[in-house]
C-alpha cells in the first residue's frame, strides 16, 4: 500500500473512530446538553432526528426512540437522562480509570429504570437494541466511504477488504462500537 493511500486509510478510520467514540462516550460521561433558551432558534435543522437532536447525550439514539421502546413519553425519557447525567457528573470527575463499558450500561440501565418506573432488564434491553442499531448504521457508512475510496481508487478492493478484516477481528473500530 502506498504511503499516500495508507495516509488516507488510517485518517478516514481514526475519524470514524473519534467521532462515533465520542459520541457513545458522552453516554457515560455526564456531557452537559446545553438547555434551549428562548433567543435561540426553533426552526428544525438539517439533522436527522437522532444525531445531534433530542436525546440528553444518547449518541445515534434520540430520547424518542428509547421512550417508543420503553412505551413512555419523549419528554420523561429527556427529564430521567438529564437526572442521571447531573448524578453522574459528580463521580466521573472523581473517577480515574474508564469503567467497564458492560459495568457503565448497566449502571445507566438501573438509573434510567429507577428514574422512569420501569423494570431493569426492559430497559437494558432497549438501551442495547438502540446501540446495535446505531453500531449497525457505523458499520454501514463505514463500508460506504471504503467503497467511495475503492470507486476513486484511493483503495485497491483488497486494501478495502484488509480493513473490514481487521475491523471484524477487532484490531480497528468501525467507528461506533465499544
Amino acid at each position: 500500500m502506498t504511503s499516500t493511500k495508507r495516509t488516507a486509510v488510517i485518517t478516514a478510520i481514526g475519524a470514524l473512530t473519534l467521532g462515533a467514540g465520542l459520541g457513545i462516550s458522552s453516554l457515560a460521561t455526564g456531557a452537559p446538553t446545553p438547555t434551549p433558551s428562548t433567543t435561540q432558534s426553533a426552526a428544525p435543522t438539517d439533522r436527522p432526528e437522532g444525531r445531534g437532536g433530542h436525546g440528553g447525550g444518547l449518541r445515534g439514539t434520540s430520547a424518542s426512540e428509547l421512550a417508543t421502546k420503553l412505551g413512555v413519553t419523549e419528554a420523561k425519557v429527556t427529564e430521567a437522562l438529564n437526572a442521571v447525567r447531573d448524578e453522574q457528573k459528580a463521580t466521573d470527575r472523581s473517577a480515574t480509570t474508564r469503567p467497564d463499558p458492560t459495568a457503565r450500561d448497566a449502571a445507566l440501565a438501573k438509573s434510567l429504570a429507577g428514574k422512569l418506573g420501569l423494570d431493569e432488564a426492559k430497559v437494558a434491553t432497549a438501551l442495547a437494541d438502540l446501540r446495535a442499531a446505531h453500531e449497525a448504521d457505523h458499520k454501514a457508512a463505514f463500508q460506504t466511504k471504503l467503497d467511495e475510496a475503492v470507486k476513486a481508487g484511493t483503495l485497491t478492493q483488497a486494501e478495502a477488504d484488509a480493513v473490514v478484516k481487521a475491523a471484524d477481528e477487532g484490531v480497528i473500530g468501525f467507528g461506533g462500537g465499544r
